[in-house]
């Protein structure tokens, strides 16, 4: 049996393949995922898992260089902002609000691969890379 943090063996694919400047999109239930794209279905049930316990995962294989989301997080949803800087604060990444469309669908197109949750967070869509 595989000893460490990720067991899922997609999302543990991934992680390893992830390079200088790739992107990973963390997403909640509800993105709309381009049909092309490298997609991680965790998504088992609302809020299972949480997006903060994947993104907890992940910061202990994973360090991004920048962190993006919606700017509207600052405003309906500063407890995930907070949540997600008090995970990867310790890399010191570089936080980079965007606007929402900017990250539903440039991000979306650009990404190497996205994580889909069962949250149902509002703006509750973080891209690492």
């Amino acid at each position: 049996m595989k000893n460490g943090t990720i067991l899922n063996k997609e999302l543990s694919e991934a992680v390893a393949s992830m390079g200088h400047g790739d992107m990973m999109i963390v997403s909640d239930a509800g993105f709309p995922i381009p049909n092309d794209a490298w997609r991680v279905d965790l998504a088992v049930k609302k809020d299972l898992p949480r997006l903060e316990t994947v993104l907890e995962v992940l910061s202990e294989s994973l360090i991004p260089e920048t962190i993006s989301y919606a700017q509207a997080i600052s405003e309906y949803n500063p407890e995930l902002e907070k949540n997600v800087k008090d995970i990867f604060d310790r890399w010191a990444p570089e936080y980079k609000p965007v606007e929402h469309k900017t990250l539903l669908e440039n991000y979306s197109e650009n990404a190497k691969v996205i994580v889909r949750t069962g949250a149902f967070n509002p703006w509750g869509n973080i891209a690492l890379i």
